[in-house]
């Protein structure tokens, strides 16, 4: 009995120990490598809402009419794994209710394809692996892990520039909290040019203009989960036109639209992403390392204790056995 109420003490405390030397490995070296970003993804994102857009067919731009915009990001595994970042492969196409039902981007209204490569850790682009095209800021597609309530630089790809997003707040999507933040794009150059006939953009007596295209954005608003950095929801007011060589005003609208919102599909398809990785980055983070060094630190206290009574327990029956010793011998 004396042997293992002597363990006893040493078993308590190594295991203090351990939950407290746990506790820190969670939170300094496993929570941080959990938090990278994904690179074997395959989602999709929808906008939709009504607008207006240029007919191909009727040479005019109609109103009223519904426009769906469909993002597929797909991750390239195999360059992740060589590069050791992101890489994402985006497909953006904008479809009209004509186009939307044939599923084939070639015969949308528009089709864009992309390449994006990021740091894992920071989300901060990285120039390499064939990246198409060269971006800049630090929050496009997702933002970086643990949020803060600033500005970010927010790339936009019609723009080909990054816009400064300001915090405005918390909203709930579905019931799941996160910061909003805005930001609105006034009428800019795109850098693009589209040969049109003169008459399309108020030059009769020209052919062939080379018309500018210019873009406009009078509202953006994203809501970005505090911990994963995705985005639950959006919302843009996006105007795409074009005008003649130097002129002041728009004269083709090609797109336009005062609210394109993510579906409701596609907000609970990133809901239920963000609770199940925010619980996740929770757990590592914050409610284990905790847990761990709470237990670590009163098993740790609770050992010493048992082992300082047990070492008094020892002396005292030593003096105990000395004395007896003495009078013994006194005898």
């Amino acid at each position: 009995m004396r042997r293992t109420a002597s363990v006893l003490p040493l078993i308590v405390l190594g295991l203090g120990v351990f939950a407290l030397v746990f506790g820190q490995l969670l939170d300094r070296y496993v929570e941080p490598r959990v938090k990278r970003t994904p690179v074997d993804v395959v989602t999709d994102s929808v906008l939709t809402g009504t607008g207006s857009y240029f007919d191909t067919g009727a040479l005019e731009t109609v109103h009223g009419k519904r426009i769906t915009i469909t993002r597929r990001i797909v991750g390239d595994v195999a360059a992740a794994e060589r590069s050791g970042n992101a890489v994402w492969n985006v497909s953006t196409q904008i479809d009209t209710p004509a186009t939307l039902p044939l599923r084939d981007p070639h015969r949308s209204l528009q089709w864009t394809t992309e390449r994006w490569v990021t740091d894992r850790r920071t989300n901060l682009p990285v120039h390499c692996c064939g990246e198409q095209p060269s971006f800049r800021g630090d929050a496009y597609l997702k933002f970086p892990f643990d949020v803060q309530k600033r500005t970010y630089r927010w790339w936009d790809g019609v723009l080909g520039a990054a816009v400064p997003l300001k915090f405005s707040g918390t909203e709930k999507v579905l019931g799941h909290e996160g910061y909003r933040f805005t930001a609105a794009v006034p009428p800019r150059r795109t850098g693009v040019t589209r040969e049109v006939p003169g008459a399309l953009v108020g030059r009769p007596k020209q052919r062939q203009v080379t018309a500018e295209e210019w873009y406009a954005n009078a509202r953006i608003e994203l809501v970005v989960e505090r911990r994963t950095g995705r985005i639950m929801n959006a919302r843009i007011a996006p105007k795409i036109t074009l005008r003649a060589p130097g002129a002041r005003y728009d004269a083709v609208t090609l797109l336009a639209s005062d609210r394109l919102e993510f579906t409701d599909a596609t907000r609970r398809t990133q809901v239920s992403q963000t609770a199940r990785d925010s619980r996740r980055l929770e757990v590592l983070g914050e409610t284990a390392p905790t847990l761990s060094t709470v237990a670590g630190g009163m098993l740790a206290a609770a050992g010493l204790a048992l082992l300082v009574r047990a070492r008094r327990r020892q002396a005292a029956v030593a003096e105990d056995a000395q004395g007896v010793y003495s009078t013994h011998t006194g005898d």
